[in-house]
């Protein structure tokens, strides 16, 4: 008998899927230019340009009482201000929501005034509103609580301009929000209160935080709202941004990046608790 030889059949192409986006590698490769240019540079500039001090004289600036003073003001105005605004801002979502009266368009639109408004003509807004004699300031002098020129008054400038992130991260997950959800809890005895822990607040959380993130990151490194209503003083309502316009100012570039790096890297560690925060809350929904 003959042997008959089987010839193997031939090797089967493997089927890629072509990329939803053409030109992948290009875009990609454009976009890490940009974001190495903008982003990246500045970051590596202001890490290195602080060590020309040395270990020491890094930190011996950064143990300044008055470095010390100005960035406890800014981020703990900025946390504060932030914090306040979760739930002014929630509120402010809600009433836009869930609610059809007149003026509404309006008052929505405001919204997004301290977003489009100059910094410097808020900043003048708010201390001649503030101020000892202004219309809000002289009622509140007299119940002995002083406003502008104060700590008090960067955290009004703040609390000012950090508003609208946290109304514009929850009004469209509130719109999203199917009522049907809502009205099967209350149709299973839920009371108002319930239903808005239980089956409202999960669902706007992730974006609460968003929003806290986003007024918290715009106001530690805000200065034209500021600097106006806040006094300037040293050790008592000067902010980090401004000393480092002063130290410019002195030609202490140096000085400047090390005030600046401390704020980067505060700045980056909140940001990552905050997204540590909404990734521990996105695997506890999905468990």
């Amino acid at each position: 008998m003959t042997a008959v030889a089987i010839a193997a059949p031939p090797p089967r192409k493997r089927w890629v899927q072509p990329s939803i986006l053409p030109g992948f590698p290009l875009a990609m490769g454009w976009t890490l230019t940009w974001l190495g240019l903008i982003v990246v540079l500045p970051l590596i500039a202001l890490i290195v340009r602080p060590w020309e001090l040395g270990l020491d004289g890094v930190w011996k600036t950064l143990t300044e009482p008055r470095v010390l003073a100005s960035l406890r003001l800014s981020f703990g105005a900025a946390f504060l201000a932030a914090l306040t605004n979760v739930p002014l801002g929630l509120l402010v979502a809600w009433t836009l929501t869930r609610y059809e009266f007149p003026g509404r368009r309006i008052i929505d639109a405001f919204v997004d005034l301290p977003f489009a408004l100059p910094t410097a003509v808020a900043g003048i807004a708010l201390t001649a509103l503030y101020a000892p004699t202004g219309l809000l300031g002289e009622p509140l002098m007299k119940l002995g609580i002083k406003t502008a020129y104060t700590p008090v008054g960067v955290y009004i400038a703040l609390m000012f301009i950090g508003l609208p992130f946290v109304v514009r991260s929850v009004q469209p997950v509130l719109q999203d929000l199917d009522r049907e959800v809502e009205e099967a809890a209350q149709t299973l005895g839920a009371t108002t209160v319930q239903r808005f822990v239980k089956v409202v607040l999960p669902t706007v959380l992730p974006a609460l935080i968003s929003g806290f993130s986003l007024a918290f990151a715009r106001a530690v490194g805000e200065y034209g709202s500021v600097i106006f209503i806040a006094g300037n003083m040293p050790l008592k309502s000067e902010i980090a941004p401004l000393l480092i316009v002063i130290k410019l100012e002195q030609y202490d570039y140096a000085g400047a990046a090390v005030v600046g790096l401390a704020m980067l890297v505060i700045s980056f560690g909140a940001l990552l608790a905050v997204n540590g925060a909404q990734i521990f809350l996105a695997r506890r929904g999905r468990a």
